[in-house]
Protein backbone atom coordinates (compact mmCIF):
# COMPACT_ATOMS: atom_id res chain seq x y z
CA UNK A 1 0.00 0.00 0.00
CA UNK A 2 1.30 3.42 -0.96
CA UNK A 3 0.91 6.32 1.47
CA UNK A 4 1.75 9.93 0.73
CA UNK A 5 0.56 13.32 -0.43
CA UNK A 6 -2.86 13.24 -2.02
CA UNK A 7 -3.48 17.00 -2.52
CA UNK A 8 -1.45 20.18 -1.98
CA UNK A 9 -2.77 23.71 -1.44
CA UNK A 10 -0.78 26.94 -1.30
CA UNK A 11 -1.57 30.44 -0.09
CA UNK A 12 0.43 33.65 0.12
CA UNK A 13 -0.90 37.15 0.92
CA UNK A 14 -1.86 39.64 -1.77
CA UNK A 15 1.12 41.99 -1.34
CA UNK A 16 4.73 41.74 -2.43
CA UNK A 17 7.98 43.69 -2.55
CA UNK A 18 10.04 43.65 -5.74
CA UNK A 19 13.64 42.99 -4.71
CA UNK A 20 14.90 45.40 -7.35
CA UNK A 21 13.18 48.15 -5.38
CA UNK A 22 14.70 46.89 -2.13
CA UNK A 23 18.17 46.74 -3.70
CA UNK A 24 17.96 50.34 -4.86
CA UNK A 25 16.72 51.48 -1.44
CA UNK A 26 19.58 49.66 0.30
CA UNK A 27 22.21 50.87 -2.22
CA UNK A 28 22.87 47.38 -3.52
CA UNK A 29 23.27 45.99 -7.03
CA UNK A 30 19.93 44.29 -7.85
CA UNK A 31 21.83 41.28 -9.22
CA UNK A 32 23.07 40.61 -5.70
CA UNK A 33 19.49 39.62 -4.93
CA UNK A 34 18.24 38.40 -8.30
CA UNK A 35 21.27 36.22 -9.06
CA UNK A 36 23.31 36.13 -5.86
CA UNK A 37 20.49 34.68 -3.75
CA UNK A 38 18.14 33.74 -6.57
CA UNK A 39 15.08 35.75 -5.51
CA UNK A 40 12.86 38.21 -7.42
CA UNK A 41 9.94 39.04 -5.15
CA UNK A 42 9.10 38.74 -1.47
CA UNK A 43 5.61 38.20 -0.06
CA UNK A 44 4.60 40.76 2.58
CA UNK A 45 1.87 39.99 5.15
CA UNK A 46 -0.78 42.58 5.99
CA UNK A 47 -1.82 42.95 9.62
CA UNK A 48 -4.83 40.72 8.93
CA UNK A 49 -2.71 37.65 8.08
CA UNK A 50 -0.71 35.40 10.41
CA UNK A 51 0.34 31.76 10.47
CA UNK A 52 -3.17 30.59 11.39
CA UNK A 53 -5.06 32.48 8.69
CA UNK A 54 -2.53 31.58 6.00
CA UNK A 55 -2.78 27.92 7.00
CA UNK A 56 -6.57 28.08 6.76
CA UNK A 57 -6.43 29.83 3.38
CA UNK A 58 -4.18 27.05 2.06
CA UNK A 59 -6.02 24.17 3.72
CA UNK A 60 -9.47 25.17 2.46
CA UNK A 61 -8.18 24.25 -1.00
CA UNK A 62 -7.62 20.60 -0.05
CA UNK A 63 -10.38 19.92 2.48
CA UNK A 64 -13.28 18.68 0.40
CA UNK A 65 -16.70 17.13 1.04
CA UNK A 66 -15.16 13.81 0.04
CA UNK A 67 -12.31 13.80 2.57
CA UNK A 68 -13.65 16.00 5.38
CA UNK A 69 -14.95 13.16 7.55
CA UNK A 70 -11.84 11.06 6.98
CA UNK A 71 -9.42 13.69 8.39
CA UNK A 72 -8.60 12.44 11.88
CA UNK A 73 -5.20 14.06 12.39
CA UNK A 74 -4.34 17.77 12.06
CA UNK A 75 -0.67 18.73 12.36
CA UNK A 76 0.47 22.35 12.21
CA UNK A 77 4.19 22.90 11.54
CA UNK A 78 5.34 26.44 12.28
CA UNK A 79 7.95 28.58 13.96
CA UNK A 80 5.57 31.55 13.87
CA UNK A 81 3.12 30.24 16.46
CA UNK A 82 0.60 32.71 17.87
CA UNK A 83 0.40 31.27 21.39
CA UNK A 84 2.89 29.58 23.71
CA UNK A 85 0.29 27.04 24.79
CA UNK A 86 -2.65 26.71 22.41
CA UNK A 87 -1.73 25.18 19.07
CA UNK A 88 -2.49 26.69 15.70
CA UNK A 89 -4.02 23.33 14.76
CA UNK A 90 -6.93 23.93 17.15
CA UNK A 91 -7.67 27.29 15.56
CA UNK A 92 -7.39 25.63 12.15
CA UNK A 93 -9.76 22.83 13.11
CA UNK A 94 -12.35 25.39 14.20
CA UNK A 95 -11.99 27.65 11.15
CA UNK A 96 -12.33 24.74 8.71
CA UNK A 97 -15.15 23.07 10.60
CA UNK A 98 -13.27 19.79 10.88
CA UNK A 99 -14.64 17.05 13.08
CA UNK A 100 -13.87 17.18 16.80
CA UNK A 101 -12.90 13.49 16.87
CA UNK A 102 -9.41 14.32 15.62
CA UNK A 103 -5.96 14.80 17.12
CA UNK A 104 -4.77 18.38 16.57
CA UNK A 105 -1.38 19.76 17.61
CA UNK A 106 1.55 21.97 16.62
CA UNK A 107 5.19 21.06 15.90
CA UNK A 108 8.16 23.42 16.21
CA UNK A 109 11.70 22.75 14.99
CA UNK A 110 12.64 25.74 12.86
CA UNK A 111 11.91 25.00 9.17
CA UNK A 112 11.66 21.23 9.73
CA UNK A 113 8.24 21.20 11.45
CA UNK A 114 6.11 20.35 8.41
CA UNK A 115 8.38 17.43 7.50
CA UNK A 116 8.09 16.03 11.03
CA UNK A 117 4.34 16.34 10.61
CA UNK A 118 4.40 14.65 7.22
CA UNK A 119 6.35 11.68 8.56
CA UNK A 120 4.03 11.31 11.57
CA UNK A 121 1.00 11.56 9.29
CA UNK A 122 2.43 8.93 6.95
CA UNK A 123 2.84 6.49 9.85
CA UNK A 124 -0.68 7.30 11.12
CA UNK A 125 -2.27 6.60 7.74
CA UNK A 126 -0.22 3.42 7.31
CA UNK A 127 -1.78 2.19 10.55
CA UNK A 128 -5.24 3.57 9.68
CA UNK A 129 -5.54 3.49 5.87
CA UNK A 130 -9.23 4.41 5.93
CA UNK A 131 -8.39 7.78 7.53
CA UNK A 132 -6.51 10.88 6.33
CA UNK A 133 -4.30 13.54 7.87
CA UNK A 134 -4.01 17.27 7.23
CA UNK A 135 -0.48 18.67 7.51
CA UNK A 136 0.29 22.38 7.16
CA UNK A 137 3.44 24.46 7.19
CA UNK A 138 2.72 28.17 7.71
CA UNK A 139 5.13 30.95 8.65
CA UNK A 140 6.10 34.59 8.46
CA UNK A 141 9.88 34.93 7.97
CA UNK A 142 11.10 38.14 9.64
CA UNK A 143 14.70 39.32 10.12
CA UNK A 144 14.32 43.07 10.45
CA UNK A 145 14.61 46.17 8.27
CA UNK A 146 18.09 46.80 6.93
CA UNK A 147 19.49 43.52 8.28
CA UNK A 148 21.54 41.05 6.20
CA UNK A 149 18.60 38.63 6.33
CA UNK A 150 16.03 41.15 5.15
CA UNK A 151 16.21 39.93 1.55
CA UNK A 152 15.34 36.37 2.64
CA UNK A 153 12.01 37.23 4.24
CA UNK A 154 8.62 36.07 3.01
CA UNK A 155 5.40 34.40 4.14
CA UNK A 156 2.82 31.84 3.14
CA UNK A 157 1.43 28.39 3.83
CA UNK A 158 1.37 24.93 2.33
CA UNK A 159 -1.37 22.42 3.21
CA UNK A 160 -1.24 18.72 2.34
CA UNK A 161 -3.67 15.87 2.78
CA UNK A 162 -1.96 12.55 3.51
CA UNK A 163 -3.77 9.40 2.46
CA UNK A 164 -3.47 5.83 1.30
CA UNK A 165 -3.21 5.46 -2.47
CA UNK A 166 -2.36 9.15 -2.95
CA UNK A 167 -2.88 10.91 -6.26
CA UNK A 168 0.24 13.11 -6.11
CA UNK A 169 3.28 11.60 -4.38
CA UNK A 170 3.89 8.30 -2.59
CA UNK A 171 6.40 8.79 0.25
CA UNK A 172 9.20 6.30 0.84
CA UNK A 173 8.76 4.12 3.96
CA UNK A 174 12.25 5.05 5.14
CA UNK A 175 14.38 8.17 5.35
CA UNK A 176 17.77 9.32 6.57
CA UNK A 177 17.94 11.83 9.41
CA UNK A 178 20.71 13.78 11.11
CA UNK A 179 20.55 16.26 14.00
CA UNK A 180 23.01 18.26 16.06
CA UNK A 181 23.00 21.18 18.53
CA UNK A 182 23.87 24.02 16.14
CA UNK A 183 23.45 27.77 16.79
CA UNK A 184 23.01 28.86 13.19
CA UNK A 185 19.52 30.38 13.52
CA UNK A 186 17.32 30.97 16.54
CA UNK A 187 14.69 33.32 18.00
CA UNK A 188 14.68 33.86 21.77
CA UNK A 189 11.28 34.13 23.45
CA UNK A 190 11.50 37.92 23.74
CA UNK A 191 12.36 38.45 20.05
CA UNK A 192 9.94 39.07 17.19
CA UNK A 193 12.68 38.67 14.56
CA UNK A 194 15.10 35.81 14.04
CA UNK A 195 18.81 35.81 14.85
CA UNK A 196 21.04 34.09 12.33
CA UNK A 197 24.67 33.35 11.55
CA UNK A 198 24.13 33.28 7.80
CA UNK A 199 27.40 31.88 6.46
CA UNK A 200 27.54 29.25 9.17
CA UNK A 201 23.94 28.22 8.50
CA UNK A 202 24.64 27.85 4.78
CA UNK A 203 27.61 25.58 5.52
CA UNK A 204 25.63 23.42 7.97
CA UNK A 205 22.76 23.10 5.49
CA UNK A 206 25.09 21.73 2.83
CA UNK A 207 26.83 19.42 5.30
CA UNK A 208 23.51 17.97 6.45
CA UNK A 209 22.43 17.48 2.85
CA UNK A 210 25.60 15.55 2.08
CA UNK A 211 25.24 13.40 5.18
CA UNK A 212 21.59 12.52 4.68
CA UNK A 213 21.48 11.89 0.93
CA UNK A 214 24.52 9.61 1.03
CA UNK A 215 23.24 7.83 4.13
CA UNK A 216 19.88 7.28 2.41
CA UNK A 217 21.51 5.79 -0.68
CA UNK A 218 23.67 3.51 1.45
CA UNK A 219 20.85 2.37 3.72
CA UNK A 220 18.36 1.79 0.90
CA UNK A 221 20.97 0.41 -1.52
CA UNK A 222 19.98 2.91 -4.16
CA UNK A 223 21.99 5.11 -6.52
CA UNK A 224 21.90 8.87 -6.97
CA UNK A 225 20.91 8.30 -10.60
CA UNK A 226 17.68 6.68 -9.42
CA UNK A 227 16.41 10.19 -8.64
CA UNK A 228 15.05 12.03 -11.66
CA UNK A 229 14.91 15.28 -9.66
CA UNK A 230 15.93 16.65 -6.27
CA UNK A 231 13.97 19.19 -4.24
CA UNK A 232 15.26 21.28 -1.37
CA UNK A 233 14.21 23.44 1.51
CA UNK A 234 14.60 26.88 -0.10
CA UNK A 235 14.80 29.81 2.33
CA UNK A 236 16.28 31.44 -0.75
CA UNK A 237 16.57 29.55 -3.99
CA UNK A 238 20.34 29.87 -4.53
CA UNK A 239 20.97 27.83 -1.37
CA UNK A 240 19.39 24.73 -2.91
CA UNK A 241 21.46 25.22 -6.04
CA UNK A 242 24.64 25.38 -3.94
CA UNK A 243 23.74 22.07 -2.29
CA UNK A 244 22.86 20.46 -5.61
CA UNK A 245 26.20 21.48 -7.10
CA UNK A 246 28.05 19.58 -4.36
CA UNK A 247 26.87 16.23 -5.74
CA UNK A 248 26.84 16.95 -9.47
CA UNK A 249 30.34 15.46 -9.93
CA UNK A 250 28.96 12.13 -8.68
CA UNK A 251 26.72 11.61 -11.75
CA UNK A 252 27.29 11.81 -15.50
CA UNK A 253 26.83 14.97 -17.54
CA UNK A 254 23.40 14.00 -18.86
CA UNK A 255 22.07 13.41 -15.35
CA UNK A 256 23.64 16.65 -14.15
CA UNK A 257 21.74 18.54 -16.82
CA UNK A 258 18.52 16.77 -15.95
CA UNK A 259 18.84 17.71 -12.27
CA UNK A 260 19.69 21.32 -13.10
CA UNK A 261 16.75 21.63 -15.48
CA UNK A 262 14.29 20.26 -12.94
CA UNK A 263 15.81 22.40 -10.20
CA UNK A 264 14.83 25.47 -12.20
CA UNK A 265 11.30 24.07 -12.35
CA UNK A 266 11.35 23.56 -8.59
CA UNK A 267 12.12 27.17 -7.71
CA UNK A 268 9.68 29.09 -9.92
CA UNK A 269 7.24 29.77 -7.08
CA UNK A 270 9.88 30.26 -4.39
CA UNK A 271 11.56 33.04 -6.40
CA UNK A 272 8.25 34.92 -6.41
CA UNK A 273 7.34 34.44 -2.75
CA UNK A 274 10.47 34.19 -0.64
CA UNK A 275 10.96 32.28 2.57
CA UNK A 276 8.10 30.17 3.96
CA UNK A 277 10.22 28.50 6.66
CA UNK A 278 8.29 25.22 7.27
CA UNK A 279 6.56 25.40 3.90
CA UNK A 280 9.60 26.16 1.74
CA UNK A 281 10.46 22.56 0.78
CA UNK A 282 6.85 21.83 -0.12
CA UNK A 283 6.44 25.01 -2.15
CA UNK A 284 9.50 23.84 -4.09
CA UNK A 285 7.91 20.41 -4.51
CA UNK A 286 4.71 22.06 -5.73
CA UNK A 287 6.68 24.20 -8.17
CA UNK A 288 8.37 21.08 -9.53
CA UNK A 289 5.04 19.28 -9.95
CA UNK A 290 3.57 22.23 -11.85
CA UNK A 291 6.60 23.07 -14.02
CA UNK A 292 8.46 19.76 -14.51
CA UNK A 293 10.19 19.51 -17.89
CA UNK A 294 10.63 15.79 -18.27
CA UNK A 295 9.04 13.96 -15.34
CA UNK A 296 6.39 11.25 -15.63
CA UNK A 297 4.33 9.10 -13.30
CA UNK A 298 6.56 6.54 -11.60
CA UNK A 299 9.63 8.77 -11.50
CA UNK A 300 11.40 9.02 -8.18
CA UNK A 301 12.39 12.37 -6.69
CA UNK A 302 14.48 13.17 -3.62
CA UNK A 303 13.43 15.65 -0.93
CA UNK A 304 15.83 17.36 1.47
CA UNK A 305 14.34 19.01 4.54
CA UNK A 306 16.37 21.21 6.88
CA UNK A 307 15.54 23.04 10.09
CA UNK A 308 18.18 25.17 11.76
CA UNK A 309 19.31 24.27 15.22
CA UNK A 310 19.61 21.71 13.49
CA UNK A 311 17.67 18.83 11.93
CA UNK A 312 18.06 17.40 8.45
CA UNK A 313 16.15 14.66 6.69
CA UNK A 314 16.35 13.14 3.22
CA UNK A 315 13.56 10.96 1.84
CA UNK A 316 12.13 9.95 -1.51
CA UNK A 317 8.81 10.23 -3.28
CA UNK A 318 7.35 8.47 -6.30
CA UNK A 319 5.21 10.55 -8.65
CA UNK A 320 1.66 9.30 -9.00
CA UNK A 321 -0.73 9.46 -11.94
CA UNK A 322 -2.24 12.87 -11.08
CA UNK A 323 0.90 14.69 -9.94
CA UNK A 324 0.35 17.48 -12.47
CA UNK A 325 -2.78 19.60 -12.17
CA UNK A 326 -3.36 22.37 -14.70
CA UNK A 327 -6.18 23.92 -12.67
CA UNK A 328 -3.96 24.15 -9.59
CA UNK A 329 -1.19 25.80 -11.57
CA UNK A 330 -3.60 28.33 -13.06
CA UNK A 331 -5.00 29.18 -9.62
CA UNK A 332 -1.49 29.77 -8.25
CA UNK A 333 -0.46 31.86 -11.26
CA UNK A 334 -3.61 33.94 -10.90
CA UNK A 335 -3.00 34.43 -7.17
CA UNK A 336 0.57 35.59 -7.75
CA UNK A 337 -0.43 37.87 -10.64
CA UNK A 338 -3.20 39.55 -8.61
CA UNK A 339 -0.86 40.66 -5.85
CA UNK A 340 -0.28 44.36 -5.23
CA UNK A 341 3.28 45.67 -5.55
CA UNK A 342 4.39 47.72 -2.54
CA UNK A 343 7.06 50.39 -2.73
CA UNK A 344 9.76 50.26 -0.09
CA UNK A 345 8.08 52.85 2.15
CA UNK A 346 4.82 50.88 2.09
CA UNK A 347 6.69 47.64 2.78
CA UNK A 348 8.45 49.18 5.78
CA UNK A 349 5.11 50.44 7.10
CA UNK A 350 3.60 46.96 6.72
CA UNK A 351 6.61 45.47 8.52
CA UNK A 352 6.50 47.82 11.51
CA UNK A 353 2.71 47.66 11.86
CA UNK A 354 2.41 43.88 11.67
CA UNK A 355 0.98 42.92 15.10
CA UNK A 356 3.38 41.60 17.69
CA UNK A 357 2.26 39.34 20.49
CA UNK A 358 2.59 41.65 23.49
CA UNK A 359 -0.76 43.40 23.30
CA UNK A 360 -3.93 42.52 25.19
CA UNK A 361 -6.28 44.40 22.87
CA UNK A 362 -6.00 45.51 19.25
CA UNK A 363 -8.42 45.87 16.36
CA UNK A 364 -7.39 45.00 12.81
CA UNK A 365 -9.39 46.19 9.83
CA UNK A 366 -9.46 43.27 7.36
CA UNK A 367 -11.28 45.23 4.64
CA UNK A 368 -8.23 45.63 2.31
CA UNK A 369 -7.52 41.88 2.54
CA UNK A 370 -9.34 39.71 -0.01
CA UNK A 371 -8.51 36.40 1.73
CA UNK A 372 -11.23 34.05 2.89
CA UNK A 373 -9.80 33.78 6.43
CA UNK A 374 -8.56 36.89 8.28
CA UNK A 375 -7.23 37.96 11.67
CA UNK A 376 -9.31 40.79 13.14
CA UNK A 377 -7.46 41.55 16.37
CA UNK A 378 -7.07 40.66 20.03
CA UNK A 379 -9.72 41.04 22.72
CA UNK A 380 -8.68 40.41 26.34
CA UNK A 381 -5.61 38.51 25.11
CA UNK A 382 -7.79 36.27 22.87
CA UNK A 383 -7.01 36.25 19.17
CA UNK A 384 -9.97 36.80 16.88
CA UNK A 385 -10.34 35.06 13.50
CA UNK A 386 -13.08 35.28 10.93
CA UNK A 387 -14.17 33.53 7.76
CA UNK A 388 -15.75 35.86 5.24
Amino acid sequence: MNVGIDQIGFYTPSYYLDLRDLAHARNEDPNKYLIGIGQERQAVPPASQDAVTMAANAAVQVVTPENRERISLIIFGTESGVDNSKSGAIYLQQLLGLKREARAFEIKQACYGATAGLQMAKDFVTAHPEQEALVVGADVARYGLGTPGEVTQGCGAIAMTISANPRTLAISPNSSVYSDDIMDFWRPLDHTVALVDGHYSNDIYQQFFQKTIHAYCEQQQTNLTDFQALTFHLPYSKLGLKALRTILPEVNEAHQQQWLTEFESSRVYNRQVGNLYTGSLYLSLLSLLDHAQGLTSGNQIGLFSYGSGAQGEFFAGTLQSEFQNSNRRKQIDDMLDRRQRLDVNQYEEFFTQWPTFNTANVTIDPAPDDAEFVFTGVVDNKRQYRQR
